[in-house]
C-alpha cells in the first residue's frame, strides 16, 4: 500500500467556466489556493493538465487495482468552513472508454461523514453536484432521479444523492475512491468547488412531468403529444386486439384457459393442484392442466401521484374549473413503515393521470354547456373489457394480485386475491420491516384478525370456481436482507429484545426454560454468562451470535423460527378451511425468507409463491432444497425495466434497453417451464408506475405493458404474447406424450 503526498504544479490552460454561486476550493488546472493532496493506491502521472477531445483542461488521476484506491484533498491547516454552502461539486470525465463508480467521502474534525457515489458516464466532462446535507430523489417524493448528466446553464450536470451528515464548519477532507477496480482506471479531474444555493436542484426537478404524466425530458416511440394520438391509438389497437383473440379461440383451451391435451384430470369444480408424472399442475375446476400466466396489479387507480406541495414539477395540471379535476383526490401514505422513511411528498392532494388519459382516449364529450355538464367518470365497463382483451389476447390466463375485483367477476379469466391481516396484535422487527414488522401469531389478537380478515375476503368469493386462491399477506420480513447472522435471525433476536408483555418473547422463553430449566443450563449451553434468569426478560436483551463451539444458540433460534413461522401459516389455513374451503391457500409471496418459514408455508399452504427479481427462477432460490419439500411453486411476482420509456427507475432488475425486456422475460418464462415444481408465472406489473412516484412508497418504475398513457409498449407485449404462447404449446408437448 503505497501513501503519497503531491505536489501541485500546473500549466496553465483552459477549464470550464465556474455555475452561478460557485466557488473554487481548489483546481487541478489553475491552483490558486493551498490544499494537502495526498493518495493512496492511486497516482497523478503527470505533472501537466491534458486537453480533452472537446477541448476541456483536466488532471489524469489513475487509481491502482486494489480494495479501495483513494485520492485524497484536505486543508492545508485547520478546517474548511462550508457552513454557507448547499453542495460540493466536481468536475470530473471518466478517463476511461466505459463508466466510472465513484465514492466521495467527505469528513468533518467530530468523525463524522458524508457519502455519495457517483456513476459517472463515459463522456465529456461534467459538474458533479453532491448536497452537503442527506438527500436523495425520496426528498423530492420519487425513488429515482431523472435522467443524469443534463444539461443546465450550459453546463452538463449530474447530481447526485447523499448520505449521512458532517459538520459543515469544521471539514476535514474530501476523498474520492473507486470501489476495487480489476485494472488502473483512469479519472480526470479539474477542480472542486462549493455551490452555495440549490438552484440547480430545483431546477433539475421542475417542469419534470408534462400534462400526460409523461416525463418531459426525453423523447420514446410511444410517447404521446396529444389527445388525437391518444385516440387513433386505441383505434388502431382494437383490430389487432380482434385478430389475436381470434387465434387465441383455436388453442384448444377450456372455460378457464386450461389444456384440453393430454390425459384428463378429475374435474372437482374448483381449481386446485396435482402432481403427475413427477410434475406439479394447477387443474381447473373442469379438471384440465392450467399453468397460471398472470398480471399483478391489474387496476385502473395506478396513476396516482402526489402533487401538493409540488406543483411546480408538473407542466399541466389541470385547473379546478377544468374537466380533468375530477381526477384530483386526496390521501395519506405516512404509513410510518421503511417503505415511506426519508420522502418527502407522501400525503395530500394527488392527480390520477392514468384515469386521466383513459378519459381523453375514450371518454364522451359533453354536448352541453361547460358549466353545466357533469364532471367526467371513467368509463369502467369500457376499460374492463379492453383490458380483459389485452391480457387474453397477449397469451395471459390470469389476474394476479392486487387487480381490479370487478375483472374476476367478469368471469373470463381466473384470479387471485390477497389477505391482508390487520390489527392491534404485537408485531416484532427483524431490522427490515419494509412493509410493517412482522405479526405475533402467538398473540390470540392475531388469531382474531386473522379470521375478520379471512372472512371479509371470503364472504362474496366462497363459491366463486374462477378464484384460484388467497396469498398469506405479501413480502413479510421473516428476515433482513444479507448472510450476517442477525439478518438470517432477526426474527430470534427481534423477539428476545422485546418485553415479556409480548406473547412472542413468553414463546421463546418458555422453549428455552422447557429446554435448559434454568440460566445454568442456558449459560452452559450459550456460552454466556447469565447470572439470573431474569435477566433475559428484559427489555433490550442482546442474545449472543450462532458459534461453532455453541451449536446448540443457532438450533434453538431456528427451532423458535420454526413453531414462529407453523404458528402463523396454521392460523391462516384453520381460518381458510373454515371460510374458503373451496380454494387454495397460496403461499407468503417472498422476497426474503428463511428455510424454516418456507417448510412452515409448505405444511400448510397448498402452494409455495416467491417473488423472483432475477434472471431466473433458480437464481432466486435453491431450487434443490424446494424439491425435498414437494410443493407447486408459483412465482407471484417477476420483471424487467429498463430506463428509456419514461419513468425513471428501471425496477429491481434493470436491462439495458426497452428492446431486451421482451427477451429477458422469454428466458425467465423458458427457465420456469423447466423446473417441473413450478405452476406458473405473474408478471409485475400491468402499468406503469408514475414517473413522479406512486402514492403507496414513491415507486415510479418502467414496469409495465401499458404506459400512463394507456398505450401498449407494443414491441414488448409482442414478445410476451409469443413467448407465452410458446409457453402453452410447451405444456401442451409435455402432455401429448405418453406416460412412461
Amino acid at each position: 500500500m503505497i501513501r503519497r503526498t503531491l505536489p501541485v504544479m500546473f500549466s496553465l490552460l483552459f477549464s470550464a467556466p465556474l455555475l452561478a454561486g460557485q466557488q473554487t476550493l481548489f483546481s487541478f488546472v489553475r491552483p490558486a489556493s493551498v490544499v494537502n493532496v495526498t493518495t493512496q493506491d492511486a497516482t497523478l502521472p503527470q505533472y501537466n493538465a491534458e486537453q480533452t477531445a472537446e477541448g476541456e483542461v483536466l488532471r489524469r488521476v489513475v487509481f491502482n487495482p486494489v480494495a479501495q484506491p483513494t485520492l485524497r484533498l484536505a486543508p492545508q491547516s485547520g478546517a474548511w468552513d462550508w457552513s454557507a454552502g448547499q453542495a460540493l461539486a466536481l468536475r470530473l470525465q471518466s478517463g476511461m472508454d466505459w463508466a466510472l463508480t465513484v465514492d466521495v467521502t467527505i469528513q468533518s474534525s467530530d468523525g463524522r461523514t458524508l457519502t455519495s457515489r457517483i456513476d459517472l458516464p463515459a463522456g465529456p466532462a461534467q459538474t458533479v453536484m453532491i448536497p452537503l446535507k442527506a438527500s436523495s430523489p425520496l426528498s423530492q417524493g420519487m425513488r429515482a432521479g431523472p435522467p443524469m448528466p443534463w444539461v443546465h446553464e450550459g453546463q452538463r450536470l449530474l447530481l447526485t444523492s447523499s448520505a449521512g451528515a458532517v459538520g459543515l464548519d469544521q471539514v476535514t477532507s474530501i476523498s474520492l475512491s473507486i470501489p476495487s477496480p480489476k485494472v488502473a482506471q483512469s479519472l480526470l479531474i479539474e477542480r472542486v468547488g462549493l455551490q452555495d444555493d440549490d438552484l440547480a436542484f430545483k431546477a433539475a426537478y421542475s417542469g419534470l412531468i408534462d400534462t400526460y404524466g409523461q416525463s418531459t425530458r426525453g423523447r420514446w416511440p410511444e410517447k404521446i403529444a396529444s389527445d388525437d394520438q391518444l385516440k387513433a391509438g386505441d383505434s388502431r389497437e382494437q383490430g389487432q386486439l380482434k385478430a389475436w383473440l381470434a387465434e387465441r379461440d383455436k388453442l384448444g383451451l377450456d372455460a378457464y384457459g386450461g389444456l384440453l391435451a393430454g390425459p384428463a384430470f378429475e374435474a372437482k369444480g374448483f381449481f386446485r393442484t396435482e402432481k403427475r408424472d413427477g410434475r406439479w399442475y394447477l387443474v381447473t375446476p373442469d379438471g384440465h392442466p392450467f399453468y397460471s400466466l398472470g398480471v399483478n396489479a391489474v387496476a385502473p387507480d395506478g396513476g396516482r401521484t402526489y402533487v401538493a406541495g409540488r406543483e411546480d414539477m408538473f407542466t399541466g395540471l389541470p385547473a379546478s374549473s377544468e374537466a380533468l379535476a375530477a381526477f384530483y383526490g386526496e390521501g395519506n401514505n405516512d404509513d410510518g413503515n421503511a417503505s415511506s422513511q426519508g420522502r418527502n411528498f407522501k400525503q395530500g392532494r394527488w392527480f390520477d393521470f392514468y384515469a386521466a388519459n383513459l378519459q381523453r382516449t375514450y371518454g364522451k364529450p359533453c354536448a352541453q354547456e361547460a358549466a353545466e355538464c357533469p364532471p367526467p367518470a371513467l368509463d369502467t365497463q369500457r376499460w374492463q373489457a379492453h383490458t380483459l382483451d389485452r391480457l387474453q389476447a397477449w397469451g395471459f390466463n390470469t389476474l394476479g394480485n392486487w387487480s381490479e375485483p370487478a375483472l374476476g367477476q367478469a368471469k373470463r379469466m381466473p384470479y387471485t386475491l390477497p389477505l391482508s391481516i390487520v390489527g392491534d396484535y404485537a408485531s416484532i422487527s427483524t431490522g427490515m420491516d419494509w412493509w410493517g414488522r412482522m405479526p405475533d401469531p402467538f398473540d390470540p389478537r392475531f388469531a382474531m384478525a386473522t379470521e375478520r380478515a379471512v372472512a371479509i375476503a371470503a364472504r362474496d368469493h366462497r363459491d366463486d370456481p374462477w378464484l384460484i386462491g388467497y396469498f398469506a399477506d405479501n413480502e413479510l420480513a421473516w428476515a433482513a436482507p444479507g448472510d450476517d447472522p442477525k439478518a438470517r435471525y432477526g426474527l430470534a433476536y427481534g423477539t428476545l429484545r422485546l418485553t415479556t408483555d409480548v406473547p412472542a418473547k413468553r414463546a421463546f422463553l418458555k422453549q428455552l426454560r422447557d429446554k435448559y430449566r434454568n440460566q445454568d443450563g442456558l449459560s452452559k449451553a450459550w456460552g454466556i454468562e447469565l447470572s439470573a434468569w431474569e435477566l433475559m426478560e428484559d427489555p433490550g436483551f442482546e442474545a449472543p451470535l450462532p458459534d461453532p463451539e455453541h451449536p446448540e444458540i443457532e438450533r434453538d433460534y431456528q427451532y423458535f423460527q420454526q413453531v414462529f413461522a407453523e404458528t402463523y401459516f396454521k392460523t391462516i389455513a384453520d381460518a381458510l378451511k373454515w371460510h374458503a374451503p373451496n380454494h387454495l391457500l397460496l403461499g407468503g409471496r417472498y422476497a426474503v425468507s428463511t428455510p424454516e418459514a418456507v417448510k412452515a408455508c409448505a405444511e400448510f399452504c397448498d402452494v409455495l409463491s416467491f417473488n423472483f427479481y432475477t434472471l431466473k427462477p433458480e437464481d432466486g432460490y435453491d431450487f434443490a432444497r424446494l424439491a425435498e419439500l414437494d410443493k407447486p411453486v408459483l412465482v407471484s411476482e417477476f420483471q424487467f425495466g429498463s430506463r428509456d420509456r419514461g419513468p425513471f427507475w428501471p425496477g429491481p432488475l434493470e436491462v439495458a434497453r426497452e428492446e431486451d425486456r421482451g427477451p429477458a422475460y422469454g428466458n425467465f418464462l423458458k427457465a420456469a417451464l423447466a423446473q417441473s415444481m413450478i405452476v406458473g408465472a405473474h408478471w409485475f406489473q400491468y402499468l406503469d408506475q408514475p414517473a413522479s412516484g406512486r402514492l403507496l412508497d414513491g415507486e415510479n418504475g418502467h414496469l409495465g405493458l401499458v404506459a400512463i398513457t394507456d398505450v401498449a409498449y407494443q414491441g414488448f407485449v409482442e414478445a410476451v404474447r409469443r413467448s407465452n404462447l410458446q409457453a402453452v404449446g410447451q405444456l401442451r408437448k409435455a402432455l401429448d406424450k405418453p406416460a412412461p
